[in-house]
């Protein structure tokens, strides 16, 4: 029996695809919308850009903006006990509604 990978897009074939109508880039409010630090954001991964796209581990996680790299935005998101510093683009980010 052959040995399966396991590598960083392992599992997730729903997660990192879209459906029939909604292919294709998303819209511009979502890349236009700027944060700020202290804003509190939820990770949403756009399977259109999916080489920067963080870990799958991290869909639907809500972090704290704490600043910017780039083009980029510095999230801090707790995953159990740790405290993890991802660089996330604006295509996988949406603010916290909550």
């Amino acid at each position: 029996m052959p040995k399966r990978t396991h590598g960083y897009r392992y599992k997730s074939r729903k997660l990192l695809s879209k459906g029939p109508r909604e292919r294709g880039p998303g819209g511009l409010s979502r890349l236009m919308y700027e944060y700020k630090e202290g804003d509190r954001v939820v990770i949403d991964i756009d399977p259109t850009y999916i080489t920067n796209a963080p870990h799958r581990r991290y869909q639907g996680r809500v972090g704290l903006v704490v600043g910017r790299q780039g083009a980029a935005y510095i999230v801090l998101v707790e995953v159990g006990s740790k405290v993890k510093k991802l660089v996330v683009p604006p295509e996988h980010l949406v603010p916290f509604r909550g």
